[in-house]
């Protein structure tokens, strides 16, 4: 597993991956394969497996924690951690059965639960999106979303991303159709910009942003939270189980969420120790940005309350804006989309 750049847009946005085979390696955890029927040594502690969205990175953080200090053994569970293969996805893993547990985005959900996939949100790591999007000084790209008027923007070229583009250019008094629009995939963001092979792209802010700042002085940023006026704000990243299977074992999504929760408690308390227990987990990642980034989130993760909750407003205000993009042809995705009937109780 090497450490790779994580972007806010960790599958191509707009689309949904369905296929017939689930390949992938463990990254850390229990030694149980998923749902391989083994059990443990216990007989009392359930199997689970959680697929991530990508390689670990600081949004995974209270899940880290909670394994490290046994918070899932205590509810029962022996939890397998695993990173997504290039094949299938935690999304599509979910839907088709093979792991209980997986991490999305609602950009992902909703198109999902269109095309049939029996997945659900039941927590959200971050109550406002953390998308920035980030270029250089000397580019003309500045905090002003006009700006992006005749720049190059670099992503994976998919809807969404041509969407929030256009939508935040003219809310700037730009004009969207101006914006060349580059497909270049998984890249270093940093060095793209760099190189001139583009102008602006989309990353997180407490991942790719906090590394680009510790490297150059000449980074800019434009947060896409601050521009709810223009567009809305929405979960990403979200936990996500399959809705069939959770309704006839609630218990289990219930155990796993509050273990989870206090993972991401404690974190918020003490970012320290959950760098650490990333860190422990994965040692692989840049000590300095895994230090940082979970800084960075910890106050974010329960900045409106508990841990997890999700608004139906958010919900609702973002799946308009995908229908009235044309990314879905009705609303109807969003019934069913999300609960917080599985977090722990208040």
């Amino acid at each position: 597993m090497t450490q790779q750049s994580f972007s806010a847009r960790a599958t191509k946005l707009g689309t949904v991956a369905l296929a017939a085979t689930l390949l992938f390696t463990a990254c850390s955890g229990g030694s149980n394969s998923a749902n391989d029927g083994s059990g443990s040594a216990d007989s009392d502690v359930q199997p689970v497996t959680l697929m991530l969205n990508w390689t670990p990175n600081a949004h995974h953080a209270g899940i880290y924690y909670a394994q490290e200090h046994g918070f899932y053994e205590e509810v029962g569970l022996d939890l397998t951690i695993m990173e997504p293969s290039a094949e299938v996805g935690s999304q599509a893993a979910v839907a088709q059965g093979k792991v209980e547990f997986g991490i999305s985005q609602a950009e992902s959900v909703l198109p999902g639960r269109a095309a049939g996939m029996s997945v659900e949100a039941i927590a959200t790591l971050l109550p406002v999106n953390d998308s920035v999007l980030m270029g250089l000084k000397g580019s003309g790209f500045s905090n002003n979303p006009g700006s992006l008027a005749g720049l190059s923007y670099g992503g994976y070229g998919g809807a969404l991303e041509t969407e929030i583009m256009s939508q935040l250019t003219s809310c700037g008094g730009g004009d969207p159709a101006s914006v060349e629009f580059i497909e270049i995939g998984n890249v270093d963001y940093l060095a793209g910009l760099a190189q001139d092979r583009f102008d602006v792209t989309w990353v997180f802010g407490g991942w790719d942003a906090l590394r680009a700042q510790a490297e150059r002085d000449d980074v800019v940023l434009l947060p896409m939270a601050e521009y709810q006026d223009c567009i809305p704000n929405w979960y990403t990243p979200v936990i996500i189980g399959n809705a069939t299977e959770m309704a006839k074992q609630p218990e289990l999504a219930k155990a796993f969420l509050e273990a989870t929760s206090r993972g991401y408690e404690a974190v918020a308390a003490d970012p320290a120790a959950g760098a650490a227990a990333m860190l422990s987990a994965v040692p692989e990642l840049d000590s300095t940005l895994v230090t940082d980034a979970v800084a960075y989130y910890a106050p974010r993760y329960t900045e409106q309350g508990q841990f997890g909750t999700m608004e139906a407003e958010v919900w609702q205000r973002f799946t308009e804006f995908l229908v009235r993009s044309g990314m879905l042809e009705n609303e109807s995705a969003l019934d069913g989309a999300w609960t917080n009937e599985y977090l722990p109780a208040e």
